[in-house]
């Protein structure tokens, strides 16, 4: 993400950030803003351009667009209880 879940830097991670704190999971987060080789890697890796992307247990879940659809129809909440509980 842009910035930290103490301090995102911008709105898009801050929308991610307020999510998943509202649905009292623990998640971690690397600033991409402080790494380029990062950033350009992430882009890579995951074949999508823009910040934040969120993984679950190890695979990449989306962006912030697909966070936000998922939390409000349910998918995400659902998804986050089953690896909660494995």
């Amino acid at each position: 993400m842009k910035g930290t879940k103490e301090f995102p830097q911008c709105g898009f991670s801050n929308t991610v950030v307020q999510i998943l704190k509202s649905l009292n999971v623990p998640f971690e987060t690397l600033n991409i803003l402080e790494n380029e080789m990062l950033r350009q890697g992430l882009k890579e890796y995951s074949n999508w351009p823009t910040f934040p992307q969120l993984y679950i247990d190890g695979e990449f879940f989306g962006g912030c667009d697909i966070t936000v659809e998922a939390y409000k129809n349910g998918q995400l909440q659902e998804l986050l209880e089953k690896v909660m509980c494995s």
